[in-house]
C-alpha cells in the first residue's frame, strides 16, 4: 500500500507500476485519500474508508483530468469529515442512484389508472404528449416547484387551454402522492404543491330551445350516419351521456318498464334511467342486427361507434349550430325538464349525478320559470 505527498505535480506524473493491473497511492496528510493508477493509464482520486458497521467502502471524488487536485483534495478532506461524524457518503449517493426517474414512476402511474380510471386514455395521453417529453427523464428529485411552475406558463402561452394546463399539473402531483404512497424513494416532496393557479371557468353550456331541437333533429335525420338521428333523439330525452349509450345494451333496456340500466356509470355506481314514451319510440323503431347485443351499433362493425365525431360535425353545422357540443344535449335534457317545473332533486336524479351541487349548475333555468309564473301572476292582476 504505497504512500506519497499527493500533490498536483505527483497525480499528473504518476503511474501504475509495472506487473500491476492498478497501483494505489495514499495520501500521508488526509486518511483514506487515494490516487488509484491503471495500467490503461486512467488516474482517478478517492476516498477509501470504513463505514459504522466497520466494512470497507469507497467514494469515487473524480478523475484526475476532470478536477483540479486542489478541488480533489478538499472534497476528500469534507468526505472525511463526514465519516468522522458518523455519516458515510457512499451510502448517501447510492441513495441518490436509486431515486427513479419520472419515466419510471409515470409507469406505475398508468399501470395503478388502468385498473380503475374510466379516463384512463385521456389521462395516457396526456403523459404521453406533455408530461414524459419533458420530464420523462428527469430524476425525481430533479423536478421542483419552480420548474413546473414555469413550464405550466410556457404551456399555456404556448396555446394549451387553462383545462389542459391544469391537467397537467393534477396528473404530475398524483404521481408524486401515489409515489409516496408506495415508499417510491424521491416522492415526499412533491413539485405541484404550492403552485399559485387560478380557478377554472369551463361552464360553457348551450342549451336549446324547442326550435332549435327540431331544427337540429331534422339535420342528423339527413345524416350519412343512420344511427345519428336515434342518438341525438335518445340523448334529448334521457340526458344520458354520449359514451352511455353508444355502450348500452339490449339486455339492460326494459321497454315494458320504461327504464334503462347503466351499469358501472361515472360515479361508479348502477342507475336507472326512467324512459318517456317518446324515447320507447325510437327504441322500437331501431334497426336490430342479428345476435348484436348493441343498442345503436355502427352498422358496418355490429361494435359499438368508437366516436360519432365526423358525422356529428356535420349535423351541427347544417343545423346552422357550430358552437354545439355533444354535451350539450345532456344540458338541454335538463333545461326541458326544469322548465316545465321539475325540481332540481328529480333532474338530478334523471341524470345520475353523484350530489345535489352537480345539478346547481341549472338553478338559474328554474329561477326563470319561477320568474315566469310571477310575471304572470302580476299579469292577471293588471288585468
Amino acid at each position: 500500500m504505497p504512500k506519497a505527498h499527493l500533490d498536483h505535480a505527483f497525480a499528473t506524473t504518476a503511474v501504475c507500476k509495472p506487473g500491476q493491473n492498478k497501483t494505489d497511492y495514499y495520501d500521508l496528510t488526509v486518511t483514506g485519500f487515494v490516487l488509484e493508477c491503471r495500467r490503461s493509464g486512467g488516474r482517478t482520486y478517492y476516498l477509501r474508508y470504513a463505514d459504522a458497521a466497520g466494512r470497507q467502502k469507497q467514494f469515487k471524488i473524480g478523475r484526475v483530468e476532470d478536477l483540479s487536485f486542489a478541488a480533489a483534495k478538499k472534497q476528500a478532506q469534507r468526505l472525511r469529515s463526514e465519516v468522522v461524524m458518523g455519516g458515510d457518503p457512499g451510502a448517501a449517493k447510492a441513495d441518490a442512484k436509486a431515486i427513479p426517474i419520472y419515466r419510471e414512476l409515470a409507469a406505475m402511474h398508468l399501470a395503478d389508472a388502468k385498473l380503475h380510471l374510466k379516463s384512463y386514455a385521456t389521462m395516457e395521453a396526456c403523459m404521453r404528449n406533455h408530461l414524459l417529453p419533458k420530464w420523462g427523464k428527469v430524476r425525481l428529485t430533479d423536478i421542483t416547484t419552480r420548474g413546473v411552475s414555469q413550464w405550466l406558463a410556457e404551456k399555456k402561452a404556448a396555446g394549451s387551454s387553462p383545462a389542459t394546463v391544469e391537467k397537467m399539473r393534477v396528473i404530475l402531483g398524483r404521481s408524486y402522492v401515489l409515489g409516496q404512497r408506495w415508499e417510491i424513494p424521491g416522492t415526499d416532496r412533491n413539485p405541484t404543491r404550492g403552485i399559485a393557479r387560478k380557478p377554472l371557468n369551463n361552464s360553457r353550456e348551450t342549451f336549446l330551445s324547442a326550435d332549435q331541437a327540431s331544427n337540429l333533429r331534422k339535420a342528423v335525420a339527413g345524416s350519412q350516419n343512420s344511427q345519428l338521428k336515434h342518438i341525438v333523439g335518445l340523448l334529448l330525452l334521457t340526458g344520458a351521456r354520449v359514451r352511455e349509450l353508444l355502450d348500452s345494451r339490449w339486455e339492460n333496456i326494459d321497454i315494458e318498464r320504461q327504464s334503462w340500466l347503466i351499469p358501472n356509470s361515472k360515479n361508479g355506481k348502477d342507475r336507472y334511467v326512467p324512459l318517456s314514451k317518446a324515447a320507447i319510440e325510437i327504441l322500437k323503431s331501431l334497426p336490430r342486427f342479428n345476435k348484436c347485443p348493441w343498442v345503436v351499433p355502427n352498422p358496418e362493425t355490429f361494435m359499438p361507434f368508437v366516436s360519432i365525431k365526423n358525422s356529428w360535425n356535420t349535423a351541427k353545422k347544417s343545423a346552422r349550430m357550430p358552437y354545439l357540443r355533444i354535451h350539450d344535449l345532456r344540458h338541454s335534457a335538463a333545461s326541458f325538464m326544469i322548465n316545465s317545473n321539475i325540481d332540481i332533486y328529480t333532474v338530478g336524479k334523471v341524470l345520475g349525478h353523484a350530489s345535489y351541487q352537480s345539478t346547481m349548475r341549472y338553478s338559474h333555468l328554474s329561477q326563470e320559470s319561477l320568474l315566469a309564473a310571477v310575471e304572470a301572476g302580476a299579469s292577471k292582476q293588471a288585468a
